[in-house]
């Protein structure tokens, strides 16, 4: 059972709360399994106006242009779409003749993937799971975990993704991670705190307010966010953290090859070319 650490609070609370959360002690994730949340964080995913979720329409279509023709040379292959969201990258791959296998625990997005198969005859399936307790299956070309999402994880958790992921791939076959560079993370840590109001938003439907910390860990090499979340009409108060891993290239590198991936390559985004839009990211393809 994974603990959110979803907290309710007072404010007295509030005040007096830590004032150096240890990492990942207050929570490993904003809540993307709670039904209420990943209903709210779908209409994030689908939207055209920003990238916060999701990245736009234009973005992926250029992305998967690029894994067909230049990771997997136009040829037809069992994909495996790790943090698959509502399936943007591997319904467009499947259009292109490959077979695809998501995994994610948001119910919306997996909700909103699979009817989306099925309405148009995709050869694409999804699993409403964690992806350290999936079982990922085997006989994969291509492993996908993209978006920074490897980033989220403890070290020992992101150890065992890759494990796993290795055992899912055929012999030759590639891992695609697309991961946050170093300082991408630490600006996370290092941004001053803030807050908002609103009369509905991603953490509730209510009017609240919702105050932010940011937080880092110069010995962990962790990026640490705390969100208090006020109702504004009972001020009940409801706690939600996440904690982000920084890596170097050499650590992404080490991590890689310790987990036994050889032949690494790296790119500059999913677009195999230097995109300041996407500046936030690189790409590592690793061969089993």
């Amino acid at each position: 059972m994974i603990n959110w650490s979803t907290t309710l609070l007072d404010l007295m609370q509030v005040i007096q709360r830590s004032p150096n959360p240890e990492p990942w002690a207050e929570g490993e994730k904003i809540p993307w399994n709670d039904p209420a949340f990943s209903r709210r964080m779908l209409s994030l995913h689908l939207s055209q106006e920003h990238d916060w979720a999701s990245r736009r329409s234009v973005t992926i279509q250029q992305h998967v242009d690029w894994i067909h023709h230049e990771v997997l040379h136009n040829q037809p292959a069992r994909l495996l779409d790790l943090g698959c969201g509502p399936g943007l990258y591997s319904s467009r791959l499947a259009e292109l003749g490959h077979t695809c296998t998501g995994v994610d625990f948001s119910p919306a997005s997996i909700e909103f993937a699979r009817e989306n198969a099925k309405k148009t005859n995709l050869r694409c399936s999804y699993l409403l799971q964690d992806v350290r307790e999936a079982d990922f299956g085997s006989d994969y070309g291509l492993v996908m975990f993209i978006y920074g999402e490897f980033n989220v994880f403890k070290p020992q958790d992101a150890k065992l993704i890759l494990k796993k992921s290795l055992e899912a791939l055929q012999p030759g076959a590639c891992l695609l991670l697309e991961v946050h560079t170093f300082e991408t993370v630490h600006q996370m840590g290092l941004q001053a705190s803030s807050w908002y109001s609103t009369d509905s938003g991603l953490f509730s439907d209510r009017p609240h307010f919702c105050l932010q910390e940011n937080f880092w860990d110069e010995s962990l090499s962790v990026a640490t966010q705390r969100y208090f979340i006020v109702d504004a009409q009972t001020s009940q108060v409801t706690r939600y953290a996440a904690s982000t891993q920084a890596y170097t290239q050499q650590q992404y590198l080490n991590l890689l090859k310790d987990s036994g991936f050889q032949e690494l390559e790296f790119y500059p985004s999913l677009s195999g070319e230097t995109d300041h839009s996407q500046s936030d990211f690189f790409v590592i393809k690793a061969r089993k």
